[in-house]
């Protein structure tokens, strides 16, 4: 994969294709299973990054980092910026429940929904877009490793928002 544009991922199953701004209404058309998603910079744009994000402080813990940092995580030329999973064996997570939580944190709930902060210290992170990989009988988190891991081959780092592998 080369995580290029829309056009890639709905080849590979991707569906979806929501702006953030639009799920932060209405998430009801998140599937109930689980999955895999990524989150999409749509802008052609540098990014203008924010001293203090709108993301939630989960127990007491501050979301934000530095903007050194992130200007060292941003991986120029790329139009995904983070991928994720949601559900595993013997869980009852899904692609809904998990991004409504992501949705939430970055609101400002006190959510744990810790991967993938860095989105929320993007000026324009209500722009960004979702897309999500139904996967009810696969599985998800060796599915996202390997996305990871392709990600990786392809621009020599993990997307924006991952911060581990």
């Amino acid at each position: 994969m080369r995580f290029e544009n829309h056009q890639e991922l709905k080849e590979a199953g991707f569906t979806g294709f929501k702006r953030i701004s639009e799920l932060f209404e209405n998430s009801s058309s998140i599937p109930k299973v689980k999955g895999v998603y990524m989150v999409m910079n749509p802008s052609d744009k540098p990014p203008k990054f924010l001293d203090i994000g709108t993301g939630g402080h989960f127990k007491g813990q501050n979301p934000n980092v530095s903007l050194s940092d992130l200007k060292s995580n941003w991986v120029k030329d790329s139009y995904v910026v983070y991928i994720g999973k949601a559900g595993k064996e013997g869980s009852s997570a899904t692609l809904q429940s998990r991004l409504r939580q992501y949705l939430g944190f970055g609101k400002g709930g006190n959510v744990g929904h810790w991967g993938g902060r860095l989105i929320w210290q993007l000026a324009h992170s209500h722009e960004l877009e979702i897309c999500w990989l139904p996967m009810p009988n696969g599985d998800p988190r060796e599915y996202e490793a390997e996305l990871i891991r392709a990600f990786v081959s392809k621009y020599g780092a993990r997307p924006f928002a991952n911060l581990a592998n």
